[in-house]
């Protein structure tokens, strides 16, 4: 691990800065696109996981003379990554269909406020343990800033369908926690997140066939798209994992608070979204109860959590 102040280290936190970055446009280019065609959240979510696949499946061919032997799947590890396909594609679907109902800014910061504090207690329970003290204040402040932000803007006159979106975004805080829980048994060397990606994007395929596959009938819809799959997506995830290499894990999942951040500034400043002041300290209480529970684990050095 390179030390604080060494260069490989500043531009690591640069790198992981930029992917929380990028990961904060998701929000805002899948509510564009559902606004300008008639893709659903389904649709939304099926050409993310594949634009991704693709790509990552194309940066794995290339620089494939730069890794050792291929390292063997063995059959729990094949279950490991199963999960975190199907966990991605719950994950994406139930996002999108969030923003949707209760926009990107409730959306953002329900998913990613409440799926790290969920990891910790899966975590703390698929290791035969209780939740510690930090866990069980980080878990008591963070509802108390859920009920604010959400139950505010549910009073703002649109209460079901903020409600609803709330519900929904926790279940893909849900999904998210399963992916990084799977993820984290899956040893060095296997391509996680393109299996990820690509299990996701065959996992919902027969759905989105059934449901009849809708295709973008413009040019700035596809564009969105391919930025969609390409810049939060692969991009993203490249830049965060170079980044992870020497920047502390407990340090990059408190830098990765910077994308529900830039979610809700993108929406306020291109969709109009506005939040109460209350449901904007609910807000900042279910990100400070992230921050405080990292904080209080930087000695154990947790791994990292990839984001949206």
């Amino acid at each position: 691990m390179s030390t604080p102040s060494s260069p490989a280290s500043s531009r690591g936190f640069l790198f992981v800065v930029l992917a929380s970055l990028c990961w904060g446009t998701a929000g805002l280019s899948g509510r564009v696109i559902t606004d300008r065609s008639d893709l659903s959240a389904l649709d939304v979510a099926w050409y993310r996981l594949t634009i991704g696949a693709a790509a990552l499946a194309v940066a794995w061919a290339v620089t494939a003379g730069r890794r050792g032997p291929a390292v063997r799947v063995t059959r729990p590890v094949a279950v490991r990554l199963v999960l975190v396909g199907g966990g991605l594609a719950a994950y994406q679907l139930a996002y999108f269909s969030a923003v949707e109902r209760a926009g990107v800014s409730i959306a953002t910061l329900v998913a990613l406020g409440l799926a790290p504090l969920l990891i910790a207690v899966g975590g703390t329970l698929l290791g035969s343990g209780r939740p510690d003290r930090a866990t069980l204040v980080a878990l008591t402040v963070a509802l108390v800033g859920l009920t604010l932000l959400v139950g505010v803007s549910a009073g703002a006159g649109t209460g079901t369908a903020v409600l609803l979106g709330a519900l929904v975004a926790s279940g893909s805080a849900l999904g998210y926690a399963v992916v990084t829980l799977a993820g984290g048994g899956v040893p060095a060397g296997v391509p996680v997140t393109l299996a990820g990606f690509a299990g996701g994007a065959l996992l919902l395929t027969p759905v989105v066939l059934a449901e009849g596959p809708s295709f973008p009938a413009d040019g700035g819809t596809i564009a969105v798209l391919l930025y969609l799959g390409l810049v939060p997506s692969a991009l993203a995830y490249g830049l965060f994992f170079t980044g992870v290499r020497t920047v502390p894990g407990a340090v990059a999942s408190i830098i990765t608070l910077l994308e529900p951040l830039a979610a809700t500034v993108l929406a306020t400043a291109f969709l109009g979204e506005r939040l109460a002041p209350a449901a904007v300290a609910g807000g900042l209480l279910l990100l400070a109860a992230v921050a405080g529970l990292y904080l209080h684990r930087m000695r154990r050095s947790p791994e990292p959590v990839a984001g949206a």
